[in-house]
């Protein structure tokens, strides 16, 4: 597997139709992601069998998501609702059936129109590990998805609804501090958050990952791994459509005023990284990349905006035509088919 990385001060913001506020939820789901009045349980409109985590509410069967996920049998569907709240501790996910954990929303909120559903989302999990101690990179993650050991592959089906998930670590900004580590496994993402510094989303072998409506916040490095990742819409490489790369409104505080950031350095010759319809600000330089070896398979582009002028491109980059989008880069291309771990009910 080749492997990319993305070497940026911006935030990456999903968003399916520039200049058009979203308002994107789960249909299967929301009524049991919905707060429930005092009198009526958690659980109302939930599917059979889902389990209540909840930090402060007495109904809830546990106060920590990883102690939920650790009560699960081996086999059959899971689903896990999470109650409004802030969970310091890590969430690792070994179990190959099929696991959904859906984050609370507020019913007066669910549906504000401004913003997009990340924005709205009342679950913050979070740890503050960095690579530093004989940590690896792996170790420090909030949430990871992979096989226990020994196993060929991991889960066949995971997906997490308007969760934050969040390495605070990056609040230090002082080195690798990975908030998601996904290995061999099916995983996909709605209306949730990514926060960290330096590595915050590694796509690891075997794995294939789908986010839409969610937002990555990071620096250095922080979309990178050897997987299949596609953001909004086997092989290997980061394919990313109908999407905004902007600057973090808080990175002025620890960046240059205009300051510039190369897109991505891709790490060798099979690296692929794909932009279709994506809206680049002032951030990207008309470069595009930093070469970190030679020769290289560097990303194919259709972007607009400040940054996504084509004058100043390297030598190896390409833009692609419309007939050749329609032709390779559509989901079923990039996944071999149609897959049926995503959710295509959710709608934006």
């Amino acid at each position: 597997m080749g492997s990319y990385s993305i070497h940026l001060t911006v935030l990456f913001a999903f968003l399916t139709s520039l200049g058009v506020q979203i308002h994107a939820l789960s249909p299967e789901y929301t009524a049991c992601q919905l707060q429930k009045s005092v009198v009526a349980s958690p659980l109302t409109g939930c599917p059979k069998g889902t389990i209540f985590v909840s930090p402060t509410d007495d109904r809830a069967s546990f106060k920590k998501v990883q102690d939920a996920i650790k009560s699960l049998p081996e086999t059959g569907d899971a689903i896990i609702l999470i109650g409004e709240g802030e969970y310091n501790e890590m969430v690792n996910v070994a179990r190959a059936a099929p696991l959904t954990l859906l984050g609370q929303l507020d019913p007066y909120t669910a549906y504000d129109s401004a913003g997009n559903a990340s924005q709205r989302n009342l679950v913050h999990i979070w740890n503050n590990l960095y690579v530093h101690d004989g940590l690896t990179d792996e170790e420090t993650a909030t949430l990871t998805v992979a096989p226990a050991s020994g196993e060929h592959f991991g889960n066949t089906n995971f997906r997490a609804y308007n969760i934050d998930f969040e390495n605070r670590a990056a609040n230090y900004a002082i080195s690798q501090a990975l908030v998601t580590s996904l290995n061999h496994v099916n995983a996909s993402f709605y209306g949730c958050t990514f926060a960290s510094y330096q590595d915050t989303w590694y796509t690891g072998s075997g794995a294939y990952t789908y986010a839409v409506d969610s937002i990555i916040y990071g620096s250095t490095d922080y979309l990178f791994g050897y997987g299949t990742a596609v953001h909004a819409a086997p092989g290997m490489g980061l394919y990313i459509a109908d999407s905004k790369i902007i600057r973090s409104p808080d990175a002025s505080a620890t960046t240059v005023t205009n300051a510039q950031c190369y897109l991505g350095r891709p790490w060798n010759d099979l690296a692929i990284a794909v932009y279709l319809r994506t809206y680049m600000d002032e951030s990207i330089p008309p470069q595009i990349l930093a070469l970190f070896h030679a020769p290289l398979t560097t990303p194919s582009l259709i972007q607009y905006g400040p940054g996504g002028g084509t004058s100043k491109r390297v030598a190896q980059d390409h833009i692609m035509t419309s007939e050749e989008v329609d032709k390779y880069f559509t989901l079923e291309e990039v996944f071999f088919e149609t897959p049926a771990w995503i959710d295509f009910k959710y709608k934006y």
